[in-house]
C-alpha cells in the first residue's frame, strides 16, 4: 500500500469482487484515496483479485478461505497454500460457530490451523480474521500457532467480550470496526473500551449498507464518525489514530 501520499481513510475489510462491477469499485476506492483491503472468500478468486490490484496505489487483495465455505471448499486449502507466497495479506479466514456452520467447525479448525502455521512459516503476513461465536477458540489458535513476531491479526467485526478484547490486545491483535457492528449499546461500549491504538475501520461491503446502498470504501468516514461518538472523541483525533494504526500495522515486521 502506498507511502508518502495523503490518504483519506482506511477500509481494512471489504469484498470488492462481490460488487456488480469489480473494476469500477476499485477505481472509486483509488479516487477516494482509501487504503483498502479487498478480501477473497476462496483461493480460486485470488488470481483475478491479484491481477486487478497489482498496479493500484491504495487497494490490495487478501488471499482467503472463508470459514462459512469450508464445508464445500476445504479441498482448496492446497490451492491457498500454492498462492500464499504471492500474498502479503490473508483473509477472509477464521472460524464461524454459528448455527448454520457449526457442523463444519472441526474442519474449520483444521483449515485455520494450517493457515496460521503456514503464515507463521512464511512470516510478515497480515491476517483479517472472522470469529463469529468462536472468539476464545480463535485466540487460543492464534496464541498457539502464530507467534507475534511471525505475523499480525486484525479481528474483523469483533463481537467478543471486554475480557476477550484485552486478551486479543495482549496477543498483538488489531480490531477492524464497521458501522453495523456498533449500532447496539453493548457494542458501542466495547468499541469505547478498545485501545484506540489498535482500531481500524472497515466496511465489510457489500454486506453492510449506508443509506440503503452497499457500503463502499469511500463510506468509511461514516464509521470514523460513529467510533468518535462511541468514544466521546473528536472525529479528527479518531481519523488520525486510525491512519497511524494502519501504518504501524503494515510496517510491523
Amino acid at each position: 500500500m502506498s507511502e508518502g501520499i495523503p490518504s483519506c481513510g482506511v477500509d481494512f475489510h471489504c469484498h470488492l469482487d462481490l460488487y456488480p462491477d469489480f473494476e469500477a469499485v476499485i477505481a472509486k476506492a483509488e479516487a477516494a484515496r482509501i487504503h483498502t483491503l479487498t478480501v477473497t472468500t476462496t483461493p480460486k478468486a485470488w488470481p483475478r483479485n491479484l491481477e486487478l490490484t497489482r498496479g493500484t496505489r491504495y487497494v490490495r487483495a487478501a488471499l482467503g478461505i472463508h470459514p462459512q465455505l469450508v464445508a464445500e471448499r476445504a479441498h482448496e486449502l492446497a490451492l491457498w497454500e500454492h498462492y500464499l507466497p504471492e500474498a502479503r495479506y490473508v483473509g477472509e479466514v477464521g472460524l464461524d460457530a454459528g448455527p448454520r456452520f457449526y457442523k463444519s467447525f472441526d474442519a474449520q479448525k483444521q483449515v485455520f490451523r494450517t493457515i496460521l502455521e503456514r503464515c507463521a512459516d512464511a512470516g510478515d503476513k497480515v491476517l483479517t480474521v472472522h470469529s463469529v461465536r468462536s472468539v476464545p477458540t480463535v485466540l487460543d489458535m492464534i496464541e498457539r500457532h502464530l507467534p507475534q513476531k511471525r505475523g499480525v491479526v486484525v479481528l474483523h467485526w469483533f463481537t467478543g467480550t471486554k475480557a476477550e478484547a484485552r486478551r486479543a490486545t495482549a496477543l498483538g491483535c488489531y480490531f477492524s470496526v464497521n458501522t453495523e457492528m456498533i449500532r447496539s449499546e453493548r457494542a458501542r461500549m466495547l468499541v469505547s473500551d478498545l485501545p484506540l491504538s489498535r482500531i481500524l475501520t472497515e466496511t465489510d461491503g457489500p454486506f453492510t449498507k449506508i443509506d440503503g446502498q452497499p457500503a463502499e470504501p469511500a463510506n468509511v468516514q461514516t464509521t470514523v464518525d460513529a467510533i468518535a461518538r462511541a468514544r466521546n472523541s473528536s472525529k479528527d483525533s479518531v481519523a488520525d489514530a486510525i491512519q497511524n494504526n494502519f501504518w504501524s500495522l503494515i510496517n510491523v515486521h
